[in-house]
């Protein structure tokens, strides 16, 4: 799978008039600087004086001047307006303001994100810890599940961790339980479920290593790699994993779509879009 050298190269950030607004757009602004993106503004309802006042106000605050930056106003539904902008203007990243539990937020978060992470044609990046003043990234956890988008995934988990000055990612391996094919009954079944796991763990380790081996030198010089077997439930299990390790961004790799795997995804994501352990980004190519 090609590795893009620079791969959010146009950003969208599809922004409402909340009380997260500035700090929404500081740390998008922020983030379009270290990824040396152009930047869209895409307001979905009326324009009016007092909103693009506000909005200048916020930009003449911005802390790089340099951006390349455009303001769109359009009329129609979020999730349609969002999708076809990235389509007509190709986005190559779409940033969602988010809290970090949905039940408590109705715009984007909720049924919108869920539509939107599956039906965009790129990738997607939902902010719950946005900042005012920048808040370094340190810590990087990206899925290492055994699929076809996941090497596209953890390159460009690399790529942030370069643009960002993070130093360390975690690649995570989510084993599932079934594979095991051991019912523990007593000390002779839970140590062969123990060499099982070990081998198990062995196999996805290796599988890794494969990936990181066909990636550029200076793509992973910078940054402390190490991986992490993890026996649970896909989706919920790196995202809690990812909540304890307190990872400044997590990175999943959006599957393709086909019947299995559209079955699938909804339920690996679930988990995550309704309490969002971190920063969330979705990678899709």
């Amino acid at each position: 799978m090609p590795i893009s050298a620079k791969p959010f190269k146009t950003i969208l950030f599809g922004f409402a008039f909340s009380p997260m607004l500035k700090i929404n757009i500081l740390e998008t602004t922020r983030i379009a600087h270290f990824f040396d993106a152009k930047l869209i503004l895409l307001h979905v309802g009326d324009k009016t004086s007092e909103k693009a006042e506000k909005i200048r106000a916020i930009l003449e605050e911005i802390e790089h001047k340099d951006l390349s930056i455009e303001i769109q106003w359009k009329q129609g539904s979020p999730i349609g307006t969002i999708l076809d902008t990235c389509r007509t203007s190709h986005i190559d990243l779409l940033i969602l303001g988010a809290l970090q539990h949905e039940n408590i937020y109705q715009f984007y978060v909720g049924s919108i994100a869920r539509k939107l992470t599956r039906q965009v044609c790129c990738s997607v990046l939902l902010l719950i810890k946005p900042s005012a003043e920048r808040v370094p990234c340190k810590h990087i956890v990206v899925n290492g599940l055994d699929a076809p988008e996941t090497p596209m995934a953890i390159s460009n988990a690399c790529y942030v961790a370069n643009a960002l000055g993070a130093q360390q990612i975690t690649i995570v391996e989510e084993i599932l339980q079934k594979e095991i094919h051991v019912s523990v009954q007593d000390d002779k079944s839970l140590k062969k479920a123990n060499i099982v796991k070990e081998r198990l763990k062995h196999r996805e380790e290796s599988r890794v290593r494969n990936v990181l081996k066909t990636f550029p030198d200076a793509l992973l010089k910078n940054i402390k790699i190490k991986t992490q077997s993890i026996f649970g439930k896909r989706g919920y299990s790196i995202g809690h994993y990812a909540e304890v390790v307190r990872a400044d961004l997590l990175v999943m790799n959006a599957p393709i779509k086909s019947g299995l795997w559209d079955r699938i995804f909804p339920h690996d994501i679930e988990y995550i879009l309704s309490d969002l352990p971190t920063d969330l980004l979705i990678i899709r190519e």
